[in-house]
């Protein structure tokens, strides 16, 4: 029962996940990171989504995010990665990862999905 699933794109440039429920490091390992090495290979880059609709408590939030972002082994790859929630810790982490990754990570709430996509397909460069 995979409770990590990937997000339709609509041709923008960006790999999306959702993820709902108990997830674990199993379902990273499994479904996230061949699609991430594959989206890599196309683009040479990384535009990273993640929806997080899962109630985590603050303790596990800190293992689950390494988890979700330390591994994904193409670390000079990542360009941007957008983390959606409403949790203040997930964004809190996101700030510290933003510090000591390559790239932009940015926190978005729930209802700014749209904004969120624009953002991390890189929409908003174009003049």
């Amino acid at each position: 029962n995979i409770m990590i699933v990937e997000i339709a794109n609509e041709g923008k440039k960006f790999i999306g996940f959702r993820a709902v429920g108990d997830v674990n490091a199993d379902d990273f390992t499994t479904v996230v990171i061949p699609r991430v090495e594959t989206f890599v290979a196309k683009y040479d880059t990384l535009n990273y989504l993640l929806q997080i609709e899962t109630e985590l408590s603050n303790f596990t939030v800190g293992a689950w995010l390494q988890d979700a972002i330390l591994g994904i082994k193409v670390f000079s790859k990542w360009n941007r990665a957008a983390i959606i929630t409403d949790t203040q810790g997930i964004k809190i982490f996101t700030e510290l990862f933003s510090k000591i990754m390559i790239g932009e990570f940015k926190c978005f709430n729930h209802d700014e999905l749209d904004a969120a996509i624009s953002w991390v397909s890189e929409e908003d460069l174009k003049e």
